[in-house]
């Protein structure tokens, strides 16, 4: 009796330790990532041109049906179409690959998907991809909205000085200027200067957050302005 005595603490404690080596996640593991959706691949309204395959619904508006790939793992999409001349955005619920929107026309937009898969919380962001949605017959494009280049947005800046740059397109290939606005104040109001090249180097103060952004216009007079910019001079 004594011998089963000793013998059965010995036993337990063996359980009792390889229950608490298996019992917990392995370092690393979650729940969901066998089931992550991949990225979705777009298909149209096509990047960087004029989409004029939408359903006329008046003067102003017209129905475009987004399209994509399926993704990988993915049970649902969420469409996020952006647009470029507001800065509102909305997002569209799908379980399918395309998705009809009513959209302004003669204005630009850029668009993603959003993977999801109901068995995971892990999501999946496309490409973004922009486009301008086509206006009345006979009409010009304005160019894209300038994007930031350098400095990121909310970066710190050491030294005196920093170089602005920024990218954008334009559909009829015909931007003629830039016009850079810089400010210790947002918008910015104080243009530096106006330029044909996608740069320009500034004086900056250190202690102060500047913000910046850039008037793009064409040679029909069409322009554009991009979002503000900011960063901080260390």
């Amino acid at each position: 009796m004594k011998a089963f005595i000793k013998v059965f603490p010995m036993i337990l404690c063996s359980a009792l330790v390889s229950f608490s080596c298996s019992s917990g996640d392995e370092p690393g593991d979650d729940p969901g990532s066998a089931t992550a959706p991949g990225k979705a691949v777009l298909l149209f309204p096509y990047n960087n041109t004029e989409c004029n395959e939408g359903r006329v619904l008046s003067d102003t508006e017209t129905e475009v049906t987004f399209e994509w790939e399926d993704a990988a793992n993915a049970t649902s999409y969420e469409l996020i179409v952006t647009n470029l001349a507001d800065g509102s955005s909305k997002t569209l619920k799908t379980n399918k690959n395309m998705f009809p929107a009513r959209l302004l026309r003669a204005t630009p937009y850029t668009w993603k998907v959003r993977s999801k898969n109901a068995n995971s919380n892990l999501t999946a962001d496309s490409e973004p991809w922009k486009f301008y949605n086509a206006g009345l017959p006979g009409e010009s494009h304005p160019p894209f909205p300038a994007e930031v280049v350098s400095p990121k947005m909310g970066a710190t800046i050491e030294g005196t000085t920093v170089t602005l740059s920024w990218e954008t397109s334009d559909i009829d290939n015909d931007i003629v200027s830039y016009s850079v606005f810089a400010d210790t104040q947002s918008p910015p109001e104080t243009m530096v200067t106006e330029t044909s090249v996608k740069n320009v180097l500034i004086p900056i103060t250190s202690g102060n957050i500047y913000y910046w952004k850039v008037v793009t216009t064409d040679a029909l007079g069409n322009a554009s302005d991009s979002p503000v910019f900011q960063f901080y001079a260390n």
